[in-house]
């Protein structure tokens, strides 16, 4: 909105003026202006609104049992992104499920409407639920497979047992825990990324299956990707 108003105050000085010089740098400026918003605009709202980077939700999604879920829970969702990201491996007659706070203050656009647009754009037929990771408002043991994709670091770090304790909660007992990670910490702990996020999972019930790193051009430091299950025994590789 504010480049529209920019563009269109330009257009307007660019009529007023009496030179014909400034009257076409205006104009132009305005113009130019007035199309970089708009594709910005369709780059944000249009399905899918980013370039998705399918690396690291490919890394997740082919060590996830997603090709026998019926039921999928990814928390987190936001405006879709992730939805999309594990889209290519979810079967059509899956449940999907994408809840978020759905909060625009914290993303532009982001609403339960657009992460539904977006996730079926991507071929899943997803049903956006509000809520908060710390008190799912979803029943208990019911999930065959839950993501939470570059989420949990968000959370207060005070908050982020309450959150695992709830995906424990509505994952199935032979369901699959997938957590997509940034290598980023708690100020307070002085734990690597990998070990730290193992180690929450671990108190909060889980049984870490897999620990793999995921590469990104775009960062100095690994993506980790987190396997686990409600039980069973831990086997951390790749």
């Amino acid at each position: 909105m504010i480049g529209f108003t920019i563009g269109f105050g330009a257009i307007l000085i660019g009529r007023q003026t009496t030179s014909r010089w400034l009257h076409h740098v205006a104009v132009a400026a305005g113009l130019t202006t007035a199309a970089i918003t708009t594709y910005q605009s369709r780059t944000l709202f249009s399905p899918p609104p980013w370039v998705i980077r399918e690396k690291k939700y490919a890394a997740l999604a082919t060590r996830l049992p997603l090709a026998d879920a019926t039921t999928v829970l990814d928390v987190g969702c936001g405006t879709g992104r992730s939805l999309v990201g594990i889209a290519p491996f979810v079967p059509e007659t899956c449940s999907v499920i994408g809840l978020d706070v759905f909060d625009d203050r914290v993303i532009l656009g982001n609403s339960p409407a657009l992460a539904i647009r977006n996730g079926r754009a991507a071929g899943l037929d997803v049903t956006a639920v509000a809520g908060d990771a710390t008190r799912l408002p979803i029943a208990s043991d019911t999930q065959d497979v839950v993501t939470a994709c570059r989420v949990l670091h968000d959370l207060p770090a005070t908050d982020q047992p309450k959150a695992l304790e709830e995906l424990h909660r509505v994952c199935a007992p032979d369901g699959t825990l997938g957590v997509l990670e940034l290598p980023l910490t708690p100020a307070a702990t002085s734990a690597d990324p990998e070990s730290y996020w193992r180690q929450q999972l671990t108190d909060a019930g889980f049984a870490v299956k897999v620990c793999h790193q995921v590469d990104s051009p775009h960062r100095t430091d690994p993506y980790h990707v987190f396997i686990a299950t409600p039980s069973a025994k831990a086997e951390c590789g790749a």
